[in-house]
């Protein structure tokens, strides 16, 4: 298959990959796989689908990081905590 050299289809995939810490390639082809899936073959369909991929990536990893935040505030020691030591 011909490669897609639309503009604004290679930015989308581009932020899509960067979000999920893959490469271009990988990226589109996820596109493409989730497209083809879908019965989608044209250009403005797969761009509404690397959009919404992107949407998606993009919420898991604030999700990501807020579940982080949260397990460091739980690890937080107390001040009346700091000096036990639980000993065998």
């Amino acid at each position: 298959m011909p490669t897609i050299e639309d503009h604004n289809y290679l930015k989308i995939c581009a932020q899509l990959a960067s979000s999920l810490s893959i490469s271009l390639s990988s990226a589109k082809r996820q596109v493409e796989l989730t497209a083809n899936r879908k019965g989608k073959k044209d250009l403005q369909s797969r761009k509404i689908i690397a959009e919404e991929l992107l949407a998606k990536a993009l919420s898991e990893a604030n999700d990501k990081n807020n579940a982080a935040n949260q397990l460091d505030q739980l690890l937080e020691a107390l001040a009346s905590e700091e000096n036990f030591m639980v000993e065998d």
